[in-house]
């Protein structure tokens, strides 16, 4: 190779056939490394058909094009395994890497049979395949690891020699890089006269919206003053409380609905005293923390991935949610602008930025 050459950027291949939401604002964060980037992507739905279909389109469109990378990263919506199987030679002998934002483990199934376990375990034959992997939070690791052990019981005779094993040691928790710049930017607003409860969630079940609009519910009973907005991006179908509260509490409602641009979500955040999650399902939770750069005081439930990013005193017990939840609000106590700057510093793009440069650059061999 000429010495003019050595200093040439990677040319880093990109494949993301779910890209939408937090694997979007992933990827917008990862153009800012000094490498050369080519995205082949595919819009955010039908994440089924993505697991299925994108190894062997994705493997065509590279024998079509002839051109090679020097690495290659996925998301856990390419079977990496049949992609590596299906795609041109030369991609088995460059460095594979694998962004697990979710695994399909603990991922809430609507429908429970037997079925749901094939995609777990397209997840574990991906990071099997795979050359180096990166998880958002050590709970997303942890919780794809003892759920590939419960698999192997499940698996009779056909049992695997230490694949945990194999799978931690090329394994690093990297959390998801976060743009806060508009949320930075937002002007603050005016005090408000009551505490203001943030939502802003995707409009799903396992966000577990009926419990929190249910307490809300029980505040407007008791005559608590508060208001409300809610965010947070809806599909065709969702759980029909936010109808429901949408019209017992509309005259507690600021805002109800998704902002169009992130100017206006993060001016809406800064109106915030509160955020909080009753998820039953969180891998990371981007959303509670850019409701906390904008100055939000979090109230979370002590499991899923909340620990490791809070300290205990933003955490709640099962069964005790609505005696903190009144408690909070009735304090209408934002954070500091040194408070929401020291929870939220660790997850800032100029934090993490080495982290990822440093995994790409590695040679995972």
């Amino acid at each position: 190779m000429a010495a003019s050459e050595k200093h040439d950027p990677l040319r880093v291949l990109v494949l993301e056939p779910y890209y939408g939401g937090s694997h979007r604002s992933f990827l917008s964060c990862l153009r800012q490394l000094p490498f050369h980037f080519e995205f082949m992507t595919l819009p955010a739905r039908k994440w089924k058909w993505r697991m299925r279909m994108s190894a062997p389109f994705y493997a065509a469109e590279l024998h079509e094009s002839g051109r090679t990378f020097d690495r290659i990263l996925c998301s856990t919506f390419v079977d990496v395994a049949a992609f590596r199987g299906m795609a041109p030679a030369w991609v088995r002998d460059v460095p594979l890497l694998t962004y697990f934002h979710e695994n399909q483990f603990v991922y809430p199934a609507q429908v429970n049979d037997e079925r749901d376990f094939h995609f777990a375990l397209t997840n574990m034959t991906t990071a099997l395949a795979s050359d180096g992997l990166a998880f958002n939070s050590l709970y997303n690791l942890e919780s794809f690891l003892q759920g590939i052990e419960t698999l192997q019981k499940k698996s009779y005779d056909l049992k695997l020699d230490n694949p945990c094993d194999n799978i931690r040691r090329k394994s690093r928790v990297i959390p998801p890089c976060i743009d806060f710049s508009a949320i930075d930017a937002a002007a603050e607003p005016a005090a408000a006269e009551a505490p203001v409860i943030v939502w802003n969630h995707r409009w799903e079940h396992d966000k577990n919206p009926e419990l929190f609009f249910h307490a809300l519910f029980e505040l407007d009973r008791s005559g608590t003053d508060f208001r409300l907005i809610v965010l947070g991006e809806s599909f065709r179908e969702y759980p029909r409380i936010f109808t429901e509260a949408k019209k017992r509490l509309a005259h507690r409602i600021l805002h109800f609905g998704y902002a169009e641009s992130r100017e206006e979500y993060a001016k809406w955040l800064k109106h915030g005293h509160l955020t909080v999650s009753t998820a039953s399902h969180e891998f990371f939770g981007i959303s509670v923390m850019e409701a906390v750069r904008a100055g939000c005081r979090p109230l979370l439930p002590d499991r899923l991935s909340y620990p490791e990013l809070f300290p205990a005193e933003f955490l709640y017990s099962d069964g005790d949610f609505e005696q903190r939840l009144e408690k909070a609000v009735l304090a209408k106590k934002r954070l500091s602008e040194n408070e929401a700057d020291q929870l939220t510093r660790a997850f800032s793009w100029d934090v993490l930025a080495p982290a990822y440069e440093s995994w790409l650059k590695d040679e995972h061999r």
